[in-house]
């Protein structure tokens, strides 16, 4: 899977939120704290970066992936 080059840290947030039961919870500095409770709590931080580095939303989206049990090609369906 490729990843896209120009997605930003606030972007991704949108759509955490929006798409896989993710909330805001606060933010320190530039770094977005989302929580879920579903199936069980997960906690990331995303930095509101533009555009996030390739490692960092490799990161993110393999910890989400392994929280919800989805592949990471799932996750950016839709961005």
């Amino acid at each position: 899977m490729k990843l896209p080059r120009d997605l930003n840290g606030e972007s991704l947030v949108k759509h955490l939120t929006k798409h896989w039961g993710y909330q805001q919870v606060h933010q320190v500095g530039s770094h977005i704290i989302l929580q879920t409770q579903q199936p069980t709590l997960h906690r990331i931080a995303v930095p509101a970066h533009n555009p996030l580095r390739i490692g960092t939303l490799n990161a993110i989206l393999a910890a989400v992936a392994a929280h919800k049990n989805v592949a990471k090609e799932e996750i950016l369906k839709d961005t």
